[in-house]
């Protein structure tokens, strides 16, 4: 009942499980979060000056993509989205909008991307029957989202006939190392699914008047975007995105203790370190290193616990560097802080 009144049993349908009967009760595996942040608003009667309300989650969807298209991290079956909806009035749908935008654009520059694709995706006037809403509410939703565009400075493109069932769309395609185009962030409009569920405000002048919706997400998929780092950065991820950030690797035995003590020191700074103490030769544990392309590398010998250094292989880099211990925490705690992408 609850994807009848949403209109995704009509409009959507095909890329839904099907119904499954259990205890003799129909459950439907969720394709978005939507509807139930829809159910959270619902719960209590909602003032002008409680708006606008912004929910989000982490939530798991289900979409039964065919066999054809799936593709390891970046298209599955079952994936979790960084879901947030946005309640609000007419009067601030524009800044809710710009918010939106600035905080994705922001999110995916920390992690290094830095050529962006923006589409508006519209409706088609001709194909009724692929969409909600009237003329009018489609031209204002249009733009609404083409106002905010123009006034961020933002270069798009516009997708006749590619908008969601219920309101046009910003999709952010950000392209990768390889000129690949990927599509991640998106803006939303809906003024179908606050009319499908009878939501309501109580206006300034104390008439019940329907709130406008904003579905946004930053990743889109978290998995997916896991799977568009790891291609993007061919695992050489920069320093404070890379699992592990240095490894400290005494030359024998009698190091380690060394070796431990500047790790302490690391770890204290807020960096992921690792202490390799095998009995493997010392080119042996450097080349398994270099080859998980960690960062940074930091042999320790009777030399460099002497002068209380360390010896600092960098990713990519051919020349090693002796440095002090203290030097080399300030080093790396600036790449971390700064979200460098590269060495």
């Amino acid at each position: 009942q609850l994807w009848q009144t949403s209109g995704h049993e009509g409009y959507y349908a095909q890329n839904m499980f099907d119904i499954m009967e259990l205890d003799d009760a129909e459950y439907r595996m969720k394709p978005m979060n939507c509807p139930f942040h829809i159910l959270i608003y619902k719960d209590s009667l909602k003032s002008y000056r409680d708006l606008p309300v912004r929910l989000g989650e982490l939530g798991t969807v289900y979409r039964y993509e065919r066999s054809g298209v799936m593709h390891g991290l970046l298209r599955v079956r079952g994936f979790t989205q960084d879901d947030a909806h946005i309640f609000c009035t007419p009067e601030q749908i524009e800044k809710e909008i710009e918010g939106c935008l600035e905080f994705a654009y922001d999110v995916l520059k920390d992690f290094g991307f830095d050529q962006f694709q923006t589409e508006l995706s519209t409706w088609n006037p001709d194909d009724r029957k692929s969409f909600v809403g009237t003329e009018e509410q489609w031209n204002m939703a249009t733009h609404s989202l083409e106002k905010v565009l123009k006034k961020l400075n933002i270069e798009y493109k516009t997708i006749p006939g590619e908008a969601a069932f219920y309101g046009p769309k910003i999709d952010i395609k950000l392209v990768d190392a390889i000129g690949r185009l990927w599509q991640l962030s998106t803006v939303q409009f809906d003024f179908n699914l606050p009319q499908r569920f009878e939501l309501e405000y109580v206006a300034e002048d104390g008439s019940r008047k329907q709130p406008l919706m904003v579905h946004r997400a930053l990743y889109g998929s978290i998995e997916r975007f896991f799977g568009v780092l790891i291609e993007h950065y061919a695992g050489a991820f920069p320093v404070w995105l890379s699992p592990v950030q240095a490894v400290m690797i005494p030359i024998s035995e009698r190091h380690a203790d060394y070796a431990n003590q500047v790790a302490a020191q690391l770890k204290a700074a807020g960096v992921r370190v690792d202490v390799d103490a095998r009995n493997e030769k010392m080119n042996a544990k450097i080349r398994e290193h270099a080859m998980q392309k960690v960062p940074f590398l930091l042999v320790v010998g009777d030399k460099e616990a002497e002068a209380g250094n360390v010896n600092v292989r960098t990713r990519g880099k051919e020349k090693t560097e002796d440095m002090p211990v203290a030097a080399f925490v300030d080093k790396i705690k600036k790449l971390i802080a700064e979200k460098t992408p590269t060495l």
